[in-house]
């Protein structure tokens, strides 16, 4: 099986430098961690690398780029924080909005992507689009002034 993988990854870096890419191949190892937060799976992806850096990813309830830690504590520690507040975010009548409103912001992501790429967007179409998300941005500010923090244990990261 291992001889077979080498001979794809050989294959797959062939192919992208033909494409211009400079590819670097790396052995690493990739873990996939699962919990069950009162019937909500909240899972994770993770990849250790020889250098023993660790780019986390969370797969469920949506998905969420986590980041690149320096070590195994740095990991642990952003999974227990997340665990945490799910439990808490959990506690909340509106907890199954919250998680169908972020998949859906994943993807609008990927809407808007493919508009981009494959569409030749009018000047004035960008302009409406970035003034419904500075709505939505406005709109999650107040939100956030107006609500009452439940989760103290950590700053939040972008609010």
């Amino acid at each position: 099986m291992r001889k077979y993988m080498m001979a794809e990854v050989e294959k797959h870096q062939t192919i992208f430098s033909q494409l211009g890419a400079q590819v670097h191949v790396m052995n690493s190892l990739l873990c996939y961690i699962t919990f069950d937060i009162d019937g909500t799976e909240v899972s994770y992806v993770y990849n250790v690398n020889k250098k023993d850096k660790y780019f986390l990813q969370r797969i469920e309830p949506y998905p969420e780029p986590a980041g690149t830690f320096n070590n195994e504590d740095e990991l642990i520690d952003i999974i227990k924080i997340d665990i945490e507040q799910f439990k808490n975010a959990k506690n909340s009548h509106v907890f199954s909005d919250f998680v169908e409103i972020n998949k859906s912001l994943s993807q609008t992501v990927r809407n808007f992507e493919d508009l981009y790429l494959y569409y030749n967007v009018p000047h004035d179409t960008m302009d409406n689009i970035k003034e419904k998300l500075d709505d939505i941005r406005t709109m999650i500010k107040e939100a956030k002034d107006s609500s009452e923090r439940v989760y103290n244990k950590k700053d939040p990261d972008t609010i």
